[in-house]
This record gives C-alpha cells, structure tokens and sequence, in this order.
C-alpha cells in the first residue's frame, strides 16, 4: 500500500465510522466520551440508571484495538517512534486527559463529528487543541 493511500484509506474509515455510530446509534464517535461512558457504567457506584448501552461501546473500542491487528496482517505497520521518556508521556497524558474533561471531549469528538455537525463549540475546542499543541512543540523544541 503506498504511503499516501493508507492515510486516505484510514480517514475514509473513521468518517464512515464516525457517520455509522450516528446514524445508526445516533451516538457521537468521540472515544473519551465512549471510553468514560463505559468506566462509568461498569462502577456500579456511579453507573446512572439504564445503563444498558456497554454492550457498543466495548464493540467500538474493540474495533480500534483490532483494526491495526488486521492491517498487520496485510501489510507492514509503520514504525512507531518515541521521542520521550516515559515520565513526560505520563504528564502528556494526564494534561490531555484533563483537557478532553474541560473541553467536554475529546479531538475525535470534537474535530470530527463537532465540526461536521458545524458545532461552534466544537469549533473552538478544535482551534484550542491545535493552538496548544502548536505551542507546546514550539515551546518543548524551541526552548528546550
């Protein structure tokens, strides 16, 4: 598969995805909101009533963990590269975390199915995640 036809592949993937959860399910296909969706139904401390909706979202979140599985098995998967140490990718993680909570989602829910939907609140999410990850390289390259 060449280098530029994967990446268009994949986009036209997760849309079809992203437009099939919707349509058929008539749930946004933002992984943080089915991630916690699913956190939150499987604590029974705090699973609201008629929680009867895991059965999809672990279908969803299983299908991101096979899709690459299946790739492999037709082609090479690129390699991944890591330029930190697993302190930083910790704090990276905690930070995006606490920004898909603030920002009440996450990139995949916001800058693609928010957008699509002309969502302005999604909008300015999306432009509050690219400026902070334009200067966060900015900075860390820059300055560091």
């Amino acid at each position: 598969m060449s280098a530029y036809f994967a990446p268009l592949l994949g986009g036209i993937l997760i849309g079809l995805a992203a437009a099939m959860l919707l349509l058929l399910n008539g749930r946004i296909a933002g992984i943080s909101g089915i991630l916690g969706g699913l956190v939150g139904r499987l604590l029974p401390r705090t699973a609201p009533a008629g929680s009867g909706d895991v059965a999809w979202r672990i279908a969803f979140l299983a299908g991101l963990v096979a899709a690459p599985l299946l790739y492999s098995a037709a082609a090479t998967l690129p390699a991944a590269q890591v330029d930190a140490d697993t302190g930083t990718l910790i704090v990276a993680g905690l930070l995006v975390g606490l920004g898909t909570r603030y920002a009440s989602g996450c990139t995949s829910g916001h800058g693609i199915c928010g957008l699509s939907r002309f969502s302005p609140r999604s909008l300015v999410a999306t432009l509050t995640f690219m400026a902070a990850g334009f200067a966060t390289v900015g900075i860390v390259r820059g300055l560091l």
